[in-house]
């Protein structure tokens, strides 16, 4: 019998064999070159190495077997193509390596280009270069730089340290200055510093460079900042990055050649146009790094007009190809224009929504289409403030509006200081020359980001736009020195810790607080701003996307709100009730007092004459509530806080007492109260009387409640305000609970209501596991369950939530074991299963049963979308979140008739 043959596994493909639906496979990048060699475009020739192989190398730390040899095949085949040998010395073939992640990440893993040169092909390479010594050297350098930097962990400002000294030597702070023997001298430099931290000499062989460095684009997946960057953007840590191996075309040839980032809009603001950077004379690094100052793309026409019209054609082919913005890297070697890279670009959150109205008005994208291609996460961000600047602020520096946004705060030179500032709760703005990869922490940290260098392709801009992260760059009148935390900039120093406010949107500079003004978007929401009559392009966008939301979510949208000045508010943002209206806080300030005698009753007089006192404050509250939301449904909780929110503090108390005592005073009274406080004291009150307990506990307490509720509704009805009341039962975990506490309720109400037309219905709050989880049983008792989110993911994972996020959420987040707080968003496995299980059995149990959320993962996006897929009927949450909540409620309906129509 014949041996069976062993299938190798496909570990590689030409950029011919794949497009950019491949990504998990081949990266973003990859994809999108192959995409792009399909299209026609000219793209250097190349090969990509898929994500599985890096999987597969990070799970054994070694390649997977037979991907050498594959590696080894379409090496050769592109030898080949291009008539050139990798590193030979006479006519050397040079490649990139780059990373390209399913995701984009920038600046976030690793790049060496200029792989196969070595002491004997970099004069080669000047022969190629019809001589240009120069050039060859500059490769050289570079190679040793990146490689050493990338590949063997050489600390790269002992590079920077090296050029330098070399620019300094030369009286210059250009590296262009260089000539070709000042270069060799500094590959020389370079090759020491090498040899001195690796312990070796620079490796010559180019099969070597190459394997090498292919292992530092895998291992760079899990280095610290690309897993930083990682939790910031909820990217799965197991997808692993392709590697793209890609023949090299230069761009640091000479004067005729040169390096590029171009993108088909506005990714600042969305306008239509030609954006982009350009530097002459320079490889790709040196505009992504900021390093020397670009050009706008337009001079590339007075420089190149052939190479500027042909990358408008296949910027216009791109973009209708990919139907949205792109983002897109060239190169320019001898007048020759080649397309290294594109894929579609990270915006800001304006340019987000306005890109999104242009491709519907084009006729690329339809609106559900557009509403799926933004989110709340950057409409809340366009609800910011921005700068009034009528208070006589004049701007001491102007760079280029990165990414918008009025961002205030202390100047910090380093990012360790950023990190250390923002964790005592300062607000900071990160001030550097550029920043890079390392700078991630303290980017994060700070409200703002501000560079003398680099442009709106540099790393701070583009790493900003994709953190909602207010940036200002290339302000070059900043004369910046790290190492004494200072900057000048119009005659003036700035030192760490001096305030600072920056324009993300226009780009200016102010000493100071500048103060700031609600955003277009706010007055909008407001209805100050008609968005028929505007010429504002982002409220138009914003509005009609909206409205699309509005006209294609399943899920109502309610607010939490405990004043009528709340749920005005709310109303005016699109709210559809509330459905969460707090009773303990209207117990607040002068009428504490009311309550502590409450509580602490020694008799029913006491009692009785404590709820008659607080039964008129408590009706005229829900009148203007009623008044506020006229004909919508307001979901009253009755009072559910601990004990200890309403008591003196016990030990400040006892102090009290004692120094009294001390003194001779007269204290019996305190001392009295001193008794019932210790009787009442709970070791753990958010486990202890509260809620349902407190009212069933407390005669007539929940019952002067109920009362209240009805007669504002009665009230209100007879004005003619149309009230909708809900009262919401807190912390039941039996159904018992609930029928006694209902049974006394609904006398009160068939009592007050009479002949009325006034309907209240009773439910319950589910925020106990063990409510969940005997749904059935509660939901006979209770017309509608609202999801306590905040309690249930507290009593759930048996978090104390005023605890646990200072003390160890930081070490959780560090270790991988959260992605994000649950209490920020919904743990879709743990607690969302009992709310899962809640709102199938409460509903096989009462198929009527209406179903809410009230904790505050009410506004976050991620956990609207679970709560459609759920089923439930609303979601609730704060005011300024309502317009989040209604934008995502829109989206979860989109991916949901997309899934079902596939």
């Amino acid at each position: 019998m014949a041996a069976q043959e062993t299938v190798e596994h496909k570990y590689v493909y030409d950029f011919a064999e794949g497009n950019k639906d491949l990504k998990d496979l081949l990266g973003g990048k990859g994809a999108n070159l192959a995409e792009m060699t399909n299209l026609g475009l000219p793209v250097p020739p190349g090969f990509t190495i898929t994500t599985e192989a890096c999987q597969a190398y990070l799970a054994s730390g070694e390649q997977p077997a037979g991907l050498a040899d594959q590696i080894a095949a379409h090496l050769a085949a592109l030898e080949q193509g291009m008539g050139r040998r990798l590193g030979d010395p006479d006519d050397p073939l040079l490649v990139s390596v780059r990373s390209g992640a399913k995701f984009s990440m920038p600046g976030m893993m690793e790049t060496v280009l200029n792989v196969g040169l070595n002491d004997r092909s970099v004069v080669g390479l000047a022969a190629q270069a019809n001589g240009n010594q120069r050039f060859a050297w500059d490769s050289y350098r570079r190679l040793i730089q990146m490689f050493g930097k990338t590949v063997c962990e050489v600390p790269g400002e002992e590079f920077e340290h090296a050029i330098d000294e070399a620019k300094r030597a030369k009286g210059s702070t250009d590296d262009l200055d260089l000539d070709a023997d000042d270069l060799r001298a500094l590959v020389d430099t370079y090759k020491k510093i090498f040899s001195k931290h690796t312990g070796r000499e620079f490796p010559q062989d180019p099969r070597e460079q190459l394997d090498l460095a292919i292992g530092a684009v895998f291992d760079s997946w899990n280095a610290e900042r690309a897993v930083i960057y990682r939790r910031q953007e909820r990217i799965p840590a197991d997808l692993g990055t392709a590697v793209n191996v890609v023949a090299m075309v230069f761009g640091n040839l000479g004067p005729d050649s040169g390096t590029g980032v171009a993108f088909t809009r506005d990714p600042a603001s969305g306008a239509q146009g030609i954006y982009g950077d350009y530097l002459a004379n320079a490889q790709g690094e040196d505009v992504v790094a900021g390093i020397r100052n670009t050009v706008p793309l337009q001079e590339l026409e007075r420089i190149n007009k052939a190479a500027y019209d042909e990358l408008l054609d296949y910027m216009a082919r791109l973009e209708r190809h990919y139907k949205d913005l792109c983002d897109i890297e060239f190169t320019i070697e001898r007048g020759k224009l080649w397309m290294l890279q594109t894929r579609v670009g990270k915006r800001t959150a304006a340019a987000a929504f306005v890109i999104a109205g242009q491709l519907v008005d084009e006729g690329l994208i339809d609106l559900d289409e557009a509403l799926h291609r933004v989110n709340g996460a950057q409409l809340a961000q366009l609800m910011f403030p921005r700068f009034q600047l009528d208070h006589g602020f004049e701007a001491v520096a102007t760079g280029i509006g990165a990414s918008p946004g009025a961002a205030v705060g202390k100047v910090v030179f380093t990012s360790a200081r950023a990190v250390e500032l923002a964790g005592q709760g300062e607000d900071v703005i990160l001030v550097r020359r550029e920043t890079n990869p390392d700078d991630l922490n303290g980017m994060i940290a700070s409200r703002g980001i501000l560079t003398s260098r680099g442009g709106k392709t540099s790393h701070a801009a583009v790493v900003a736009r994709g953190m909602g992260k207010t940036c200002v760059s290339g302000a070059d009148a900043l004369d910046i020195d790290v190492p004494k935390r200072r900057f000048t900039v119009a005659g003036q120093t700035v030192t760490e810790g001096d305030v600072v406010s920056i324009d993300g949107t226009t780009g200016k500079v102010y000493l100071g607080e500048v103060p700031a003004t609600p955003s277009e978007v706010v007055q909008y929401f407001e209805g100050e701003l008609d968005p028929e009559a505007t010429d504002d392009a982002l409220v138009r966008a914003v509005h009609r996307i909206m409205s699309h939301a509005d006209a294609t979510r399943r899920l109502t949208v309610r607010t939490n709100a405990d004043t009528a000045a709340d749920a005005a508010r709310a109303r005016r943002f699109g709210a559809q009730g509330i459905g969460l209206c707090r009773t303990e806080h209207m117990f607040l300030g002068d009428r504490r007092e009311l309550v502590e005698r409450l509580i602490l009753a020694r008799d029913a007089n006491e009692r009785d004459e404590s709820l008659a006192a607080l039964l008129p404050l408590q009706r005229a509250d829900f009148v203007e509530i009623f008044r506020a939301m006229d004909g919508q449904p307001v979901t009253v909780r009755l009072i559910d806080p601990p004990l200890h929110e309403f008591l003196p503090p016990l030990e400040q108390l006892a102090v009290d007492v004692a120094v009294a005592q001390e003194r001779g005073e007269d204290v019996a009274k305190e001392e009295a109260l001193l008794a019932a406080v210790r009787r009442m004291h709970e070791e753990n009150p958010m486990l202890g009387l509260r809620g349902v307990r407190l009212g069933l506990v407390i005669p007539g307490l929940f019952a002067m409640q109920v009362r209240a509720i009805t007669e504002a509704a009665v009230e209100c009805t007879r004005q003619g305000v149309r009230a909708c009341p809900e009262i919401m039962v807190p912390l039941v975990g039996a159904v018992q609970e609930l029928e006694t506490v209902r049974t006394e309720a609904e006398k009160i109400i068939a009592e007050v209501v009479g002949g009325s037309d006034v309907e209240v219905l009773i439910g319950t709050m589910i925020e106990v596991p063990r409510a969940a989880l005997t749904a059935g049983q509660i939901a006979e008792a209770a017309e509608f369950f609202s999801f306590g989110t905040n309690d249930l993911t507290q009593m759930g994972w048996g978090f104390s939530r005023d605890d646990v996020e200072g003390a160890f959420f930081w070490r959780y987040l560090e270790l991988g074991i959260f992605g994000i707080s649950p209490f920020e968003s919904i743990d879709a496995d743990g607690i969302g299963r009992l709310v899962r299980i809640a709102a199938e059995e409460g509903r096989a149990a009462r198929p009527g049963l209406k179903l809410g959320v009230c904790g505050e993962h009410g506004g976050d996006p991620d956990s609207v979308h679970f709560f459609h897929s759920v089923g439930l009927d609303y979601v609730s949450c704060s005011p300024f979140r309502v317009p989040v909540a209604r934008l995502e409620a829109g989206r979860a309906a989109v991916v949901t008739a997309g899934s079902d129509s596939r």
